[in-house]
């Protein structure tokens, strides 16, 4: 599910974030589906459960996953629509067949910026 490169200048934190976070945004973890403990996806990963503790932190404060003593550590309900947003990134990619990943994310970015400021958007709630 996670994969960290050693030799990246990306801190094994912010990789297992991002990749947990482009894993839920994607549809790849489904709203429910319950994550590793942080004990077990430190030891999979072979880093200290404090690493994993810090991503799991900061998932949880973008409101992507959801920490229960009972229910344990599962990708949260409701804020984002994996399916929509997957067909919506497939069709991009599809429309923008000459651009490199960069010029692509730059026309994401710049539409992105382009949302009226009331738009629920801009506060990461995707609404569709």
């Amino acid at each position: 599910m996670i994969a960290l490169d050693p030799g990246s200048a990306v801190v094994p934190f912010e990789q297992i974030r991002s990749q947990l976070a482009d894993l839920i945004r994607s549809g790849g973890l489904a709203g429910g589906q319950r994550l590793p403990s942080i004990r077990q996806l430190a030891a999979d990963l072979r880093v200290a459960p404090g690493t994993v503790a810090k991503a799991y932190t900061m998932l949880e404060s973008d409101d992507l996953i959801e920490s229960s003593r009972t229910r344990g550590t599962r990708v949260a309900l409701g804020k984002v629509h994996a399916e929509e947003v997957q067909r919506a990134a497939k069709t991009f990619v599809d429309a923008v067949g000459g651009l490199d990943l960069e010029q692509a994310l730059g026309a994401v970015r710049a539409a992105w910026l382009a949302i009226p400021p009331a738009s629920d958007a801009r506060d990461g709630v995707l609404d569709f």
